[in-house]
């Protein structure tokens, strides 16, 4: 009698591990939400930013702050000063320092474009978002111009009539329903 075979199953494919959503670019790694509170966001561009090894780490760890970081144009180059990366967690006895003043990359005629636009009584670069694309970190930079107190009363009064609105759209939509 012949003996029965056992069915071997092969082992099931393995799950890949889902990826970070900041390092795969869905989530931004650091945002400036008051950058849209304090200013008039003009004009916004993207522009690399000259980092070490353990500073991308950082940012894939969430340890950026915009809030008070500011950009400069100077000897035809821009910067991006007291931008705050933290210190890596697994860094050994070598780290960066974590307010140094960075290299954004941009093309020359951005750089002249925005060189015009900074020396403009009032404009300033204010960066609004780090975020990675390709695995590289990248910075949205935006020419701004500063708010008023009343700049500010009257964009916040402007979002709550349009929240209003909304709501008010949304319920009759349901009561008609």
């Amino acid at each position: 009698m012949p003996r029965p075979t056992t069915h071997l199953l092969p082992n099931p494919p393995k799950k890949p591990k889902p990826r970070d959503p900041v390092a795969s670019g869905e989530r931004d790694a650091a945002q400036n939400r008051q950058a849209g509170h304090n200013y008039f966001l003009l004009e916004k561009f993207e522009a690399g930013v000259v980092l070490r090894g353990t500073e991308v780490k950082s940012i894939r760890e969430g340890k950026a702050n915009l809030r008070d970081a500011y950009g400069l144009v100077k000897d035809g180059e821009a910067f991006l000063l007291n931008l705050h990366i933290g210190p890596y967690s697994h860094s050994g006895y070598t780290s960066h320092d974590a307010m140094r003043t960075r290299k954004l990359l941009l093309h020359g005629e951005e750089v002249r474009k925005l060189l015009g636009k900074v020396q403009q009584k009032g404009l300033t670069l204010i960066p609004t978002r780090l975020y990675f694309r390709n695995g590289r970190v990248k910075c949205e930079i935006a020419v701004a111009k500063g708010k008023q107190t009343w700049d500010k009363r009257e964009t916040e009064r402007r979002r709550e009539d349009d929240r209003d609105a909304r709501a008010a759209i949304a319920a009759s939509k349901r009561r008609n329903a």
